[in-house]
């Protein structure tokens, strides 16, 4: 991903509130549409930047666990 297209996202999403990030998701993950994915991993990163170790090793399992179901 570029550096613009992750400053673009950064500058539509920056000072969103709780209710408006969880709508956020909640509308890519219902639509499906892969245009959604790049502003998802933007969130991802924001998330892991601030996360501490334990709440990375939590989502680390909980992906971990989600993709073995998957597959």
């Amino acid at each position: 991903m570029s550096f613009q297209l992750r400053g673009a996202i950064m500058q539509n999403i920056s000072g969103s509130s709780a209710e408006e990030v969880e709508a956020t998701i909640d509308d890519a993950l219902q639509s499906g549409e892969e245009k959604m994915l790049p502003g998802l991993g933007v969130m991802f990163e924001v998330y892991w930047q601030q996360a501490s170790d334990q709440d990375k090793e939590q989502m680390i399992q909980t992906i971990s666990n989600g993709l073995q179901q998957q597959g």
